[in-house]
């Protein structure tokens, strides 16, 4: 719901909040949060909220720490797993220097650059993800350990599928905070599920996909299991991937969509780093419905990019590669990038990959370029990347690419 800050303010007046978080994400894309209470709203909406950015995964050291936070106040929802008196709620922000200007290792203010460039030139791009996480079994001690929760297949249904209550009351929760979860089932691992979301505009659908990601591992924690969303939990089953749904609206000429998607798989080896930030992200790709080759093909879910069967506003692009740990405002901002890159640059598809690339012989494959296939090569592509370098913020750049 898009409030006004005044329609915040009465808001926390009128509906016994007694606590407002005010979250943002670090370069890598873990949420963080400052409480404050509701005397202080007025000063943080006016002046900022300062914390530490020297204790902040990439945001520097110590030699200029002091970043403010500036919620956002269209962003305002309810914690529904706390208590309904007392009430808690939630603003995610912009962040900035003391002297008001834009914190360059923000990815939200990245992600929202791309989205103003974009419109400047006239075309809207929105995204769905699908997300994949495991859900674990606790030790003695609370801690997660690698036993799955369940022992169940590919939407299989209770009762050997254990994960069919949490996903229900993640899917309710996430529906009382205006966040409508498009659908849900078992996935291929044991204990692994997924839940996709709806397509939205570039902001909102990464902002929803940070607040999945905390609303999954609070459900996970209040049923006594744990949840994981990293590339490759369990040696030898499938890994967790973020698959991106992504589609440009502008001119109304569909070879607009066309150029975009051409314009992803041209800048895709230098975008890896960040879609792929991880070692054992490299663990996932190649195996298990995971990509490896630079291609693109209808329904066919073994190449990268898979245009699915789908009707008007529906249709759309599915990229693959991406995993549960990428930072989606980053990972949607880059997106946006190069799919610019690709209209501009009229760019067109080269012949569909119809085949299946887990069992095509080596002669056939070698007609592919590969992604990297490693963390280290990955960086250093991105780190050699024109692309990157042009549209990607220095400090965002360099905790990904040292």
């Amino acid at each position: 719901m898009n409030y006004t800050r005044q329609e915040v303010m009465q808001f926390v007046r009128e509906e016994d909040v007694k606590f407002i978080r005010l979250a943002f994400c670090d370069v890598y894309g873990k949420q963080k949060n400052i409480s404050i209470q509701p005397g202080e709203l007025e000063r943080a909406f006016e002046n900022g909220i300062a914390f530490d950015a020297s204790s902040i995964a990439g945001f520097g050291d110590e030699l200029r720490s002091d970043l403010f936070l500036r919620p956002q106040e269209d962003t305002l929802t309810v914690l529904p797993w706390r208590p309904e008196h007392g009430r808690v709620v939630r603003m995610f922000c912009d962040i900035t220097r003391p002297d008001g200007t834009p914190f360059e290792g923000d990815a939200r203010q990245f992600l929202k650059r791309a989205v103003r460039e974009a419109e400047e030139e006239g075309f809207t791009f929105r995204f769905g993800s699908e997300l994949e996480f495991y859900l674990f079994e606790l030790d003695e001690r609370g801690k997660p350990t690698r036993i799955p929760y369940d022992e169940a297949g590919y939407m299989d249904i209770a009762p050997e599928d254990r994960g069919e209550n949490i996903r229900r009351e993640i899917c309710l929760t996430l529906e009382q905070m205006g966040i409508t979860p498009e659908s849900s089932h078992h996935e291929g691992g044991p204990g692994q599920n997924e839940i996709d979301f709806r397509h939205a505009g570039a902001l909102a659908a990464a902002d929803n996909a940070v607040t999945f990601c905390g609303v999954v591992r609070t459900i996970a924690g209040r049923n006594g299991i744990a949840a994981d969303f990293s590339p490759k939990p369990l040696p030898g089953q499938p890994g967790n991937g973020m698959h991106i749904n992504f589609s440009v609206r502008g001119r109304g000429d569909q070879h607009d969509m066309i150029s975009a998607i051409a314009g992803v798989l041209e800048n895709i080896s230098a975008m890896t780093a960040f879609l792929n930030p991880l070692e054992q992200s490299y663990e996932r790709l190649g195996s298990h419905k995971a990509p490896r080759y630079i291609s693109w093909s209808a329904e066919n879910r073994s190449p990268l990019i898979r245009i699915p069967a789908a009707f008007g506003e529906q249709k759309r692009a599915e990229l693959r590669s991406p995993d549960g740990c990428a930072n989606p405002y980053i990972a949607y901002a880059l997106l946006i990038y190069a799919g610019l890159d690709g209209i501009r640059r009229h760019l067109e598809l080269p012949p569909a990959a119809n085949i299946n690339f887990y069992t095509a012989p080596p002669e056939l494959l070698s007609a592919f370029r590969r992604l990297p296939a490693t963390l280290e090569e990955a960086r250093a592509v991105a780190g050699e990347s024109e692309f990157i370098r042009a549209h990607v913020p220095e400090i965002i750049r360099r905790a990904y690419t040292a």
